[in-house]
């Protein structure tokens, strides 16, 4: 039995339930989580897809340290956030890409979108996307250069030599029979989900990021409402808005494994800063992706919207868990309602 009588009563400020995880243990998890992918893309392209990344990663560091060290704050390089924005960045970028280019998205993800809000958890754009639309913005040449699956690039010396030529999306974006059937002529529904295409060095296997995926979901970093919520409206409005004369299963497949779809519902999408915190509220966020993806897809110029769809809801988060919140436990309906209100 227990001895009640030698118990001793200590008091202490909260949090009393403690847990080992912290800030640097979640974004060590997002790392490993993205070496599959990232091993595919050094396999797809070549070394130099390695190299870029390594470039990123080094410059995303740098600009925080540099910032953090002229303001006289703490440095906060050892939380692995800036790695993570590093190596997103590089995973939206074409393997070609000059590397003064990403030295520069990385001062504007790391500088701009995340410090000058306050730092890690402040910032309300996810900051690899910011990065990369800044990089379209400014350089649509070079980001819209697309290296086809086995061409390796050499580490040093000029790209260009290298073959060249449009993404599955760029063809489905001309909505015609013919240029479907082309596509897939060249890329199988096999060769879309291993990663044997063109497109950004780190959202060319849906396979490799599904596993990533799931490495996330099984340590608890992510929940699986927004990436299925996303993947599934997309999904779904592909199949059903099918172009006519073409399959609209093999239509949903390409779409699906296409482009940067899966990079941005697993890695991009589910960012604790910028998306809600609610169970709901990430359906609804998950939805309005997908909608917006598909929307962007079929009559936007791009021929792809994951970035620019993941941004605008980015900029929706707040009201999402303005308006749903959680119930309060036991609380009588008149004051959930109240509380719901405030």
């Amino acid at each position: 039995m227990t001895d009640y009588k030698n118990l001793k009563l200590i008091a202490s400020s909260s949090p009393h339930i403690r847990s080992s995880e912290d800030t640097r243990s979640i974004m060590l998890d997002v790392i490993i989580a993205m070496i599959p992918a990232l091993a595919m893309s050094v396999y797809v392209f070549g070394f130099q897809a390695l190299v870029l990344t390594l470039i990123s990663v080094a410059s995303c560091m740098f600009w925080e340290w540099l910032y953090r060290k002229l303001m006289k704050k703490s440095c906060a390089v050892g939380d692995l956030s800036a790695v993570v924005t590093g190596m997103l960045l590089a995973f939206v970028c074409p393997v070609s890409l000059p590397w003064w280019t990403i030295v520069v998205g990385s001062f504007f993800s790391i500088v701009v979108v995340k410090q000058l809000y306050g730092g890690i958890g402040c910032n309300f754009l996810n900051p690899a996307l910011a990065g990369r639309a800044i990089l379209v913005a400014s350089y649509a040449g070079a980001m819209t250069t697309w290296v086809l699956p086995g061409e390796k690039l050499a580490i040093f010396g000029s790209a260009a030599d290298v073959a060249t030529g449009a993404t599955p999306l760029a063809l489905m974006k001309e909505g015609t029979v013919e240029a479907f059937e082309t596509l897939m002529e060249t890329y199988s529904v096999t060769d879309m989900f291993i990663g044997k295409v063109g497109g950004s060095l780190g959202e060319v296997s849906a396979l490799m990021l599904l596993l990533g995926g799931i490495y996330l979901m099984i340590r608890k970093v992510i929940s699986w409402h927004t990436p299925v919520a996303y993947i599934a409206t997309v999904a779904v409005i592909s199949l059903i808005s099918a172009p006519e004369g073409i399959d609209a299963m093999n239509y949903m497949l390409y779409s699906v494994f296409g482009g940067g779809l899966m990079l941005g519902a697993i890695f991009m999408a589910t960012d604790y800063a910028t998306s809600p915190v609610t169970k709901p509220g990430q359906l609804i966020f998950g939805f309005g992706c997908g909608l917006l993806t598909v929307f962007i897809r079929r009559f936007g110029s791009y021929p792809e919207g994951v970035c620019y769809s993941i941004l605008v809801m980015n900029c929706c988060t707040w009201l999402l868990d303005k308006y749903i919140k959680p119930t309060i436990y036991g609380a009588p309906k008149k004051e959930k309602k109240e509380a719901a209100a405030k």
